[in-house]
């Protein structure tokens, strides 16, 4: 298992119904597939080493006999594959004939699983040949020459990779009010497998890709669900080997309707293993029935990802997503801020305009506020406060935006002030350093708390969470004010609304935010280059906001270790960055994130927008003296493993 990925595949073969031979062939086709592809875990479809619509052939027993002789046989021929196999059987014992699921591994069969519910309505008439498996604990019967447990309180472990542990159940068993999977995974499963024959009619693979995810989603778990396919009889029903495999609530890949074949991803078990940890109910209802636990080998590793790992993974990746999350965001973000200026009984909004990202994401939540409360845009106070390192793009940005979103624009020149400030404390003007920046901050700063209490106001921060996370705002300048509406919204997510918001409002409006969203980030506290443009490029000096958030969200939300940061920042970025380019600004996050972390103890209020956010008083409480020096070592290693010439 390499860094908590498992690669899983379901795979549905061509059949034919009561052919045993031929299907034991096609099943094989499958495994040999699969075991190429370094598949750890192969589930196959429901009674699919005869057919799930024999129908009153299950009343041969010479089609149950042949059945069990066809799992010595695939047993015997994957021998050496080292992957779990999950396949469909009938298995009669204690007098009974129950629809299984037979584990496989390395030439053994480790145990049988019969289902638990079976559907009696429609079409379906299981219960005309088997019996439900009702009873609680494992037992014990001979199958295949062998003695093996026989029961629904099973999991599979992998020896090697103890959080990939697998349990699973069959078909109708997902879709009753209580699936055996619940109990499953309280008792440690991280992925289920469901070999199914649902059958297609109109509406139920949308209705079947809801349930597998939310199935996957509820248990924090990895789903792999195989369904019969279109070598089944066609006497009244069709098939459609409708495959797929989720994770927590995302469907990773699913097969075509009406096609077979194998499909193969990864499924992360130590996120699931995080998120269950994180998820402090997740246990309260556990039983306490015992488990048996069968312990298996799967000796290989997932060297190689197939699954998608979202570059910028705080932005929705559907295209189809992005305009209702966009619009829900700042829906969000207004009725806070309605909440707040409606509580504190302010008349205005005074809130600093800089011609950049944050301030201009920040200036269109607080009109959708005021549209929302029925005030006049005029009460929102738009400062523009020019100095050293102003440009006239963002100057002029600043003023054409306030002027078309009919705010009260004020432009107060902060530059006298600052200079009677560095008199003040013996600062040189010539000398550029951390004074020199941050003295122009908070005297922006000041000329906001002041202008809102003379204005009965409220000072709307700017700063967003990618800001926030590396510490890049001045303690007590911008990292001030009385309500901060874009602290958990990150850089890569402010882009995007920003964008959003121009493609909505159009006309003069859209033309001026595209502006700013083409303009280097930059807290403009150094003078311009000689040709009057920005020249202190915030992503030159603390690295590029997408790495950034890209390495804040796998490491706050999933609690990754930098190996494992990189590892997936390698797959997300691999055609963009370098590796020495990588490993440069993860080191600069974990020690940025660690060193401000006294920055972010003391934070305004701010609304929670996702499942990322820095608040002290929410999901990050981190001592403020915490040292970084476990995680730098680990990125030391490294480097050294790869920057070594």
């Amino acid at each position: 298992m390499h860094y908590g990925f498992v690669k899983v595949g379901s795979a549905t073969p061509e059949i034919r119904v009561a052919d045993v031979a031929y299907n034991t062939n096609q099943t094989l086709i499958e495994c040999e597939k699969a075991n190429t592809a370094g598949v750890q875990l192969l589930v196959l479809p429901e009674l699919g080493i005869c057919g799930y619509t024999c129908a009153d052939l299950f009343n041969q027993p010479l089609l149950i006999s042949a059945c069990e002789q066809a799992i010595r046989n695939i047993a015997q021929a994957t021998a050496s594959y080292p992957m779990l196999l999950l396949a469909g059987v009938p298995v009669y014992t204690f007098g009974r004939l129950y629809n299984c699921a037979v584990a496989i591994h390395r030439g053994k069969v480790l145990a049988v699983i019969p289902k638990r519910y079976l559907p009696n309505y429609n079409e379906f008439y299981e219960d005309r040949h088997f019996v439900p498996y009702t009873e609680s604990g494992v037992k014990h019967i001979t199958y295949c020459g062998t003695e093996v447990p026989f029961g629904s309180e099973i999991l599979f472990r992998d020896s090697s990779h103890p959080l990939f542990t697998v349990g699973v159940e069959l078909c109708e068993d997902l879709w009753v009010p209580q699936p055996p999977s619940i109990a499953h995974a309280l008792h440690g499963a991280t992925v289920i497998a469901n070999l199914s024959a649902g059958n297609e009619i109109i509406g139920k693979a949308d209705y079947r890709r809801m349930l597998v995810k939310s199935q996957s989603g509820r248990l924090c778990c990895g789903y792999v669900y195989t369904c019969a396919g279109a070598g089944e009889s066609t006497t009244d029903m069709v098939f459609s080997g409708h495959n797929l495999i989720a994770e927590n609530g995302g469907i990773l890949t699913e097969s075509k309707l009406f096609t077979s074949g194998l499909i193969v991803s990864e499924i992360d078990v130590e996120k699931l293993s995080v998120e269950r940890r994180r998820t402090s109910t997740f246990f309260d209802a556990a039983d306490a029935v015992p488990y048996t636990e069968i312990p298996f080998d799967s000796q290989t590793e997932c060297e190689t990802l197939t699954r998608l790992i979202p570059a910028l993974p705080f932005v929705p990746q559907e295209s189809a997503e992005r305009s209702e999350r966009a619009e829900l965001i700042l829906t969000m973000q207004a009725q806070a801020l309605k909440k707040r200026l409606q509580v504190t009984g302010s008349k205005t909004a005074v809130i600093g305009i800089s011609g950049g990202l944050d301030s201009t994401l920040a200036l269109l939540v607080v009109a959708r506020t005021f549209a929302l409360l029925g005030k006049d845009n005029r009460d929102i106070i738009g400062i523009t406060m020019p100095c050293f390192g102003t440009t006239g793009r963002t100057l002029h940005n600043s003023l054409r935006l306030m002027e078309e979103m009919h705010v009260t624009a004020r432009t107060i020149p902060i530059a006298n002030s600052v200079n009677q400030h560095f008199a003040d404390i013996g600062q040189d003007p010539a000398l550029r350093d951390v004074t020199y920046e941050n003295s122009q901050a908070r005297i922006r700063t000041l000329v906001l708390m002041d202008t809102a209490n003379k204005e009965n106001g409220l000072v709307i921060g700017t700063g967003d969470l990618s800001e926030l996370a590396l510490g890049w705002a001045t303690y007590n300048g911008d990292h001030m004010s009385m309500y901060a509406v874009n602290t958990s919204v990150p850089k890569t997510l402010v882009k995007y609304l920003v964008s959003y918001e121009a493609t909505r409002l159009g006309g003069t409006l859209q033309a001026i935010l595209e502006d700013v969203l083409g303009t280097e980030i930059s807290p403009e506290l150094l003078p311009p280059d000689e040709n009057g443009k920005i020249a202190q490029k915030t992503e030159d000096l603390v690295g590029p906001y997408e790495l950034h958030d890209f390495f804040l969200y796998n490491v706050v939300r999933w609690g990754f270790a930098p190996k494992k940061v990189f590892f997936l920042a390698k797959y997300a970025f691999g055609d963009r960055y370098e590796v020495p380019t990588l490993l440069k600004w993860l080191r600069n996050f974990y020690r940025r994130f660690f060193n401000q972390q006294f920055k972010r103890s003391c934070i305004p209020d701010g609304v929670k927008i996702g499942s990322v956010t820095l608040s002290p008083r929410a999901d990050w409480r981190m001592p403020s003296d915490a040292s970084s020096a476990l995680w730098l070592a680990e990125v030391e290693e490294l480097e050294r493993e790869y920057l070594t010439i």
